[in-house]
């Protein structure tokens, strides 16, 4: 059985290998650069629906959290989505310097949401939700942005 904490933390990993590969096929000029683009997008969104559907939710409905930290998290998952339309259209207009500006943007913020998720949040959510942590990796699982 995956911990909650372990399985978003995997996750993390995982976005942030198909961002360096992204970011490498656009710097080689590759002809699968929006491909990568796309995956790397499509990867983030998702652990994004995880979190806002299923990991945010759960914790919501634990009472006795006074400043749930989701609300943080949400706001910056917004601010990463607003980064990801401006590296889309830089990859459109075949600007790099735009490209690589919100990229390396991007990369800042999601260090710093990954870190604060990943000492905070998850640690939260495996004290408050460990009983359903099985139920709630499988339901993170079944979620497709």
């Amino acid at each position: 059985m995956s911990s909650i904490k372990e399985f978003l933390t995997n996750d993390h990993k995982e976005c942030d290998e198909a961002f360096a590969q992204m970011e490498d096929a656009v710097a080689d000029n590759s002809d699968d650069a929006l491909l990568k683009f796309e995956k790397f997008y499509d990867d983030l969104n998702n652990h994004f629906s995880m979190e806002e559907i299923v990991l945010f939710q759960a914790l919501g409905q634990v009472s006795d959290i006074t400043e749930n930290p989701s609300k943080i998290m949400e706001m910056e998952h917004e601010q990463m989505r607003e980064l990801l339309s401006k590296m889309r259209n830089a990859l459109e207009q075949k600007d790099k310097y735009k490209f690589f500006s919100a990229s390396e943007t991007l990369m800042i913020l999601m260090q710093q949401h990954n870190m604060k998720e990943e000492q905070i949040l998850y640690t939260l959510a495996q004290q408050h939700l460990e009983d359903d942590a099985e139920h709630l990796v499988s339901r993170m699982r079944s979620v497709v942005y």
